[in-house]
């Protein structure tokens, strides 16, 4: 395992490197770590060449004077372009989680000979209507002043897990990430690689009240209007919250590896 910086826009970014194979770039999302996403770089480090990040204000990375999905982009690209310590031998996999699979989107199809396969993991949905309605907004804000989020995030704090963005700054980024969903099939587009899609069933959670339902099946319609014009993609339904990523790191690895989840799983393909 190797541990070193780069700097970009007045931000120190932490990077680790380990594994022998094939290179990979493995891309948290918003609120995540490359702490929290341990379990899943480690199985993949088995057959690849991993390597992981915190994005700005996450992690070991140093906060910002501004937090935009632009930002974060410009963190992922100044991971890729680093010279010395990176130097890939070729285009990696680029694996993005939530946040970092959008990232992963817009990155390859400004870079198209940087990467060689994309892997989104319950993100980059190019939903047919925004996420977040004006209710939701309520219940987002609340989400994210309540006492039990706050004493979380104070129990982070200094961590490698640790979030240094304000419960507003969080908010603003889910509606620009909603934004960004709304034009991201011009993206696609213009990406000329293959795509697996690792996708939540459940990313509300399974209620049946409240705004769970029509935010999964909000979810489901967006990946099915992207695979309706890009049949190409491969999708795998985990049967799973946005949580995956943590709660079923094995399967993905497997997914990442070989294209389908192992057998016994809780994975349903879709072409």
């Amino acid at each position: 395992m190797r541990h070193f910086t780069i700097q970009n826009d007045g931000v120190t970014i932490p990077v680790t490197r380990g594994g022998r194979g094939r290179p990979l770039v493995l891309c948290p999302g918003l609120g995540s770590t490359q702490a929290d996403l341990h379990e899943l770089a480690g199985l993949l480090r088995r057959d690849h060449d991993v390597v992981t990040f915190d994005l700005r204000g996450h992690g070991l990375a140093s906060a910002a004077d501004r937090y935009s999905f632009e930002a974060f982009l410009s963190d992922l690209a100044a991971v890729l372009a680093v010279p010395g310590p990176l130097d890939l031998p070729s285009p990696p996999v680029l694996v993005g989680y939530s946040l970092g699979a959008d990232l992963a989107v817009h990155y390859a199809s400004e870079h198209p000979d940087a990467v060689a396969r994309l892997v989104l993991i319950d993100g980059a949905n190019p939903l047919p209507e925004p996420f977040i309605t004006d209710v939701d907004l309520v219940e987002f804000r609340a989400m994210t002043e309540d006492p039990a989020t706050r004493r979380e995030a104070e129990r982070a704090r200094g961590t490698a897990r640790q979030v240094l963005l304000a419960a507003q700054e969080i908010l603003d980024l889910q509606l620009e990430i909603d934004v960004v969903r709304s034009g991201i099939l011009d993206r696609y587009r213009k990406i000329d690689h293959p795509i697996s899609m690792i996708m939540s069933t459940a990313i509300a959670g399974d209620s049946a009240e409240g705004r769970a339902p029509r935010h999964n099946r909000l979810w489901r319609a967006g990946v099915e209007r992207l695979v309706h014009e890009q049949p190409d993609i491969s999708t795998t339904w985990l049967d799973a919250g946005h949580a995956l990523v943590f709660t079923h790191a094995p399967a993905i690895a497997e997914i990442i590896r070989h294209g389908h989840a192992p057998a016994g799983g809780s994975g349903r393909s879709a072409p």
